[in-house]
């Protein structure tokens, strides 16, 4: 099987960040900037970088643009650059197209012109720190849609005399636990595996369902 290939368009602190992530999962990265300082610094790391303006179609053709599995658009401040970037892949036929959004004017447009997803960095970032103020045993929070998101608990006293099994998760408290991890340690749960204060919990379900969990384990 082919390994996937992707694109990053824009490598200021977000558009870097995917790449540098993108580049440790294994993957083949072309990085585009109209910036030459910035492409120059990413050289060494991507698998090409190259410098050139995004509106230019003839100019995404050439580097090979539609062969590309994965684009995303990581351009920062200049949203109309943004939204013809994301005009032109599409008419291009490019895959995948997410795009880094400022607003939710930007997002209205991206998506009605046929990007596939859209994030917004600091909305994000606003969510986790919100629920890590108002839920201090929460480490970790990762929205996979409106409804579901991926946790990662710190296990209180509370849950010291509970095995996996007495716990119940999936009945009592409509969540999945993914796995246990303990200092460097990563368990895989089994119905007889004890909980110890300190755990890290990694769980899975409904947003209403783990805000619940986690205010039961602070009681």
């Amino acid at each position: 099987m082919a390994k996937k290939s992707f694109a990053v368009i824009g490598v200021g602190r977000f558009g870097r960040a995917v790449v540098e992530e993108l580049i440790e999962g294994g993957f083949d990265v072309l990085v585009i900037d109209r910036d030459e300082s910035r492409i120059a610094a990413m050289a060494k790391k991507a698998t090409h970088a190259v410098a050139l303006d995004t509106s230019d179609e003839g100019a995404l053709k050439e580097v090979g643009i539609t062969s590309i599995d994965h684009v995303i658009v990581a351009i920062g401040k200049d949203i109309q650059d943004s939204i013809l970037t994301t005009l032109i892949l599409k008419e291009l036929g490019v895959k995948r197209i997410t795009v880094k959004v400022q607003n939710e004017y930007h997002e209205k447009v991206v998506l009605k012109l046929g990007a596939d997803d859209v994030i917004q960095p600091e909305r994000l970032m606003g969510k986790r720190l919100a629920h890590r103020i108002v839920t201090n045993n929460i480490l970790e929070y990762y929205d996979l849609n409106k409804t579901h998101s991926f946790i990662v608990i710190e296990a209180s006293s509370k849950l010291v005399d509970y095995t996996v099994v007495n716990l119940d998760l999936r009945s009592k408290h409509k969540i999945n636990l993914v796995a246990i991890k303990r200092g460097d340690e990563v368990i895989i749960p089994e119905p007889d595996d004890r909980f110890e204060e300190g755990d890290q919990l990694l769980l899975v379900g409904k947003n209403t369902d783990l805000d619940k969990f986690s205010a039961w384990c602070q009681k």
